[in-house]
């Protein structure tokens, strides 16, 4: 079904059975197959390839030469019916890539709103990214990565798989990650090392300055006193009744399975 409003470049191929919205805009020589659904007001310029199942939502801007919702580089797909499922005003940029789930993990691959992915980035199969995140050029996710709210990734970062970036993180350009990074702090390098708390970035989304001095306090007892993991925690949780924040960087160290960067 394909909207009365919506704008189709008589170049482009929408197969029977997609779902556009009202005021999509498809450029030439994009490709949309029969199971996508696309949402109101989101703009798929020149030569975009999105193959389903894929839902995308609404007011994203989608540029030339990516490739969206194509069948993940996993060895054991074997062809089933797995998802992406792509949220809000999002910026996806030219030549990145997104792919479908796999039936070994939730079947889906699932972006949130308002982020911005730069040219040539890849999103593997069953990740999951939160809202109004950054991937700069040629930022890369393995499959099943999880990455919170904010996080920046920058440009030729690498993510093992099954890692997790907790939110507000920085991870400077070409950082090697292989374990998991905890929320609020900058990482960088091969392998990837802590890098102390991303302060000013706490301070642009509008985190108390107490509550910056907590996170901070974290971090010391994570990465500067020579405790133990266990030994931190037992810091951290001493303050996390009393600060958000803490209870949030608590609970991502306890549910940690790749264990984090120290």
């Amino acid at each position: 079904m394909i909207h009365e409003t919506a704008q189709i470049h008589p170049s482009a191929i929408v197969e029977d059975g997609a779902v556009i919205g009202a005021n999509v805009k498809i450029g030439p020589f994009s490709y949309v197959d029969s199971k996508v659904e696309i949402g109101d007001k989101t703009e798929v310029l020149s030569h975009v390839v999105i193959k389903g199942p894929c839902k995308i939502g609404k007011q994203n801007r989608i540029f030339q030469f990516a490739s969206i919702g194509e069948a993940c580089q996993d060895l054991k797909y074997k062809g089933e019916d797995t998802q992406l499922v792509i949220g809000d005003r999002n910026t996806i940029r030219e030549s990145v890539t997104m792919h479908r789930g796999t039936v070994q993990d939730r079947g889906i691959t699932t972006v949130g709103n308002d982020n911005l992915f730069m040219i040539n980035a890849h999103v593997a199969h069953d990740c999951v990214i939160g809202d109004r995140c950054i991937f700069a050029n040629n930022a890369t996710l393995a499959g099943h990565v999880t990455v919170g709210d904010q996080a920046i990734i920058g440009g030729m970062a690498a993510i093992h798989q099954f890692c997790h970036i907790g939110d507000h993180c920085m991870l400077g350009g070409g950082s090697i990650v292989v374990q998991d990074v905890p929320p609020y702090f900058m990482a960088q390098g091969n392998h990837c090392a802590p890098f102390g708390v991303n302060v000013e970035g706490l301070k642009r989304r509008g985190f108390e300055k107490s509550e910056i001095h907590a996170i901070r306090r974290a971090y010391k007892s994570l990465y500067r006193k020579g405790l133990t993991l266990d030994e931190a925690k037992e810091e951290i949780a001493q303050e996390a009744g009393e600060y958000p924040s803490l209870a949030l960087l608590l609970a991502f160290l306890n549910k940690s399975e790749r264990g984090i960067i120290r």
